[in-house]
């Protein structure tokens, strides 16, 4: 296929190269000037997705997706698909799939979950909203990035998706930190606790996958002073999309907010920025029941 790509960062750098390495021609285009091996350099958006069958984007919220959509679908051609896989407000992502339509392209919104390893390394979960026909036609494009594609339904369900994933993952985080930071000043040692809890009631991705406690369980960015995975500021993000959308619909999430309340604070106040968000433990350890 020509694709379009825009949004060469830490995630579309890597998710770009893996296309072009995998024969497929792509233009690329990102206003910081970033590039990606394999990728042909494009002086614009317009440009990158003149001519594209698929234009895939990747960009930090909804305001920016807007705003490059409204450039891009205008240079699409007819018939072409639209792959939106920024985490993005599910409105943003509905507005964007109006536009497509109108213009007679498809659209899909497939938000990712795996970090930049996953992107790296092409083993990437998308969870899609969107045409059918969109999907089918980007369906190849997703084997080639990630090992996993969910059509959760229509447009903007793939961004609900990821906002529900993130605010588990989000409240699940918090909890395993401060259960670590309860088993401290209890005098449970973190490995016995581990070696408990991972086979046990309490055993979670966050806890088993992703462990916030150095030396404990596999390797994780707690064993490599909380270089990000993904970023507590991202996180924060999601949180506060989910929290955007419950009130949007009138969920009671009081979980969730509690844990876009506990981010803020962690990222504006005490330290968390640049820092993975398993790094709440640190956060914890240093703090007693005030």
């Amino acid at each position: 296929m020509n694709i379009g790509f825009i949004g060469l960062g830490n995630m579309g750098a890597p998710m770009a190269a893996n296309l072009a390495a995998a024969g497929h021609n792509v233009s690329g285009f990102d206003p910081a000037g970033t590039t990606a091996q394999g990728v042909t350099v494009a002086a614009n958006a317009v440009e990158a997705a003149a001519g594209a069958d698929v234009v895939i984007t990747m960009l930090p919220n909804g305001a920016i997706l807007r705003s490059v959509a409204a450039e891009v679908i205008a240079a699409m051609q007819a018939g072409a698909t639209l792959l939106d896989c920024s985490t993005v407000d599910v409105e943003s992502a509905r507005a964007v799939a109006t536009d497509a339509a109108a213009a007679g392209l498809l659209a899909v919104d497939a938000p990712v979950s795996g970090g930049i390893g996953g992107a790296a390394g092409g083993t990437l979960t998308f969870m899609a909203g969107g045409f059918d026909a969109g999907f089918a036609k980007v369906q190849p494009l997703f084997e080639i990035m990630g090992q996993k594609a969910v059509h959760c339904g229509d447009s903007g369900a793939g961004q609900a998706a990821k906002i529900c994933n993130n605010m588990i993952l989000g409240a699940t985080m918090i909890a395993t930190c401060e259960a670590f930071s309860l088993a401290d000043k209890l005098g449970l040692d973190r490995q016995k606790m581990f070696d408990v809890v991972s086979t046990s009631s309490g055993y979670s991705w966050s806890m088993n996958a992703y462990c916030p406690a150095p030396g404990v369980g596999p390797n994780s960015p707690a064993d490599n002073d909380y270089t990000p995975g993904f970023a507590a500021e991202l996180m924060l993000k999601d949180l506060g999309l989910s929290q955007q959308a419950a009130e949007a619909a009138n969920a009671d999430t009081p979980m969730g907010a509690l844990a876009l309340a506990l981010y803020k604070q962690f990222v504006e106040n005490e330290g968390g920025l640049g820092k993975d968000f398993s790094a709440m433990l640190p956060r914890f350890e240093a703090r007693d029941r005030g």
